[in-house]
C-alpha cells in the first residue's frame, strides 16, 4: 500500500517504508499491530509527561519569579528535545521510550514560556491551552466525519505552505542575527496578527495530515511501537500548534 506524504517531519512518506508487516504465519498477528486506540492512548500518555513537565517548571518560576531559575531547565529542554526527536525520527522502534522523554523535554519548554507570557498577559496561557485542544477536537471529529476529505491537492497545498513557514523562520532566525528584523510581522498590527492567523491554520491542519498518516499506518499492518511513533508525530504537531496559538493571542493582547 502506498502512503501519502505529510508536512510533519516526524510523519512523512518515508515513515512505513521497510517496515515488518506484523504477521505470524502468513496471518496478520493483530495482538502485535498498531491499531487507533492503542495509538491514542499512547498520544494521552505523552500529554500527561508533557503537561507534568510544564506544571513543574511553571511552579518553579512562581516560586521566584526570576526567569534566570528556569532558563537553563528551558535551554535543556529545548535543546534535548530536539536531540531526542531526532533519535526518535531515525531510530523509530526506540519510540516506546524516546517518545516519553521527548513529550517530558519539550514541557520544560512549553511550561517556561507559559509562566513568562502569563507574567505578562494574566490568562493567556489557559486560553492558549483551551484553544489548542478545542482545535485537536474539532479537527478529528471533522477528520472522522469526513467534512474534510484529504485529497492529494490539499496535501500538497500543506507541505508547500508548512515547508514555506519554516523556511521563512530560519530565514528570520539567520538575517536576527544582523540586526534585521521583520517588525511588521512579529508585531501587533494587521500583518503581523493576519501572519499568525495563517500559521495558526497550517499548523492545524497538519493535525488532518497526521491523523490521515496514522490511519494508513494502522491499514498497513504497521509493527506495535508505531504507536508510539505515531502519538510522537501528533506531539511534534500540537507543540508547533501550542507555541503558534500563544503567540496570536499576544500579539491580539499586546493591541490592547
Amino acid at each position: 500500500m502506498a502512503l501519502m506524504k505529510t508536512s510533519n517531519p516526524a510523519l512523512n512518506g518515508n515513515t512505513f517504508e521497510n517496515l515488518p508487516r506484523t504477521q505470524y504465519g502468513g496471518v496478520i498477528d493483530e495482538t502485535a499491530r498498531m491499531t487507533l486506540t492503542g495509538t491514542v492512548n499512547k498520544t494521552g500518555i505523552l500529554l500527561l509527561c508533557a503537561i507534568a513537565s510544564a506544571y513543574w517548571i511553571w511552579h518553579q518560576f512562581s516560586l521566584s519569579r526570576d526567569m534566570a531559575d528556569v532558563t537553563p531547565w528551558m535551554m535543556g529542554g529545548l535543546i534535548g528535545g530536539l536531540v531526542f526527536a531526532m533519535i526518535t525520527i531515525f531510530k523509530k522502534e526506540w519510540s516506546p521510550v524516546t517518545a516519553p522523554i521527548y513529550a517530558l523535554l519539550e514541557g520544560l519548554v512549553l511550561g517556561g514560556l507559559s509562566a513568562l507570557m502569563e507574567l505578562r498577559y494574566p490568562g493567556i496561557a489557559i486560553q492558549a491551552v483551551g484553544l489548542t485542544f478545542g482545535t485537536l477536537l474539532v479537527l478529528l471529529l471533522a477528520y472522522r466525519s469526513g467534512l474534510i476529505p484529504v485529497t492529494q491537492k490539499l496535501r500538497m497545498g500543506i507541505v508547500a505552505a508548512t515547508g514555506g513557514i519554516m523556511v521563512f523562520y530560519l530565514l528570520e532566525m539567520v538575517l536576527g542575527f544582523f540586526g534585521i528584523t521583520f517588525t511588521s510581522i512579529n508585531g501587533g498590527g494587521f500583518i503581523g496578527i493576519a501572519f499568525s492567523l495563517f500559521v495558526v491554520a497550517i499548523a492545524a491542519l497538519n493535525l488532518v495530515l497526521d491523523f490521515d498518516f496514522i490511519e494508513r499506518g494502522v491499514q498497513y499492518g504497521a509493527p506495535k511501537y508505531m504507536e508510539w511513533y505515531g502519538a510522537f508525530g501528533i506531539i511534534v504537531t500540537l507543540v508547533w500548534l501550542y507555541l503558534e496559538i500563544l503567540i496570536l493571542l499576544s500579539k491580539l493582547r499586546s493591541r490592547n
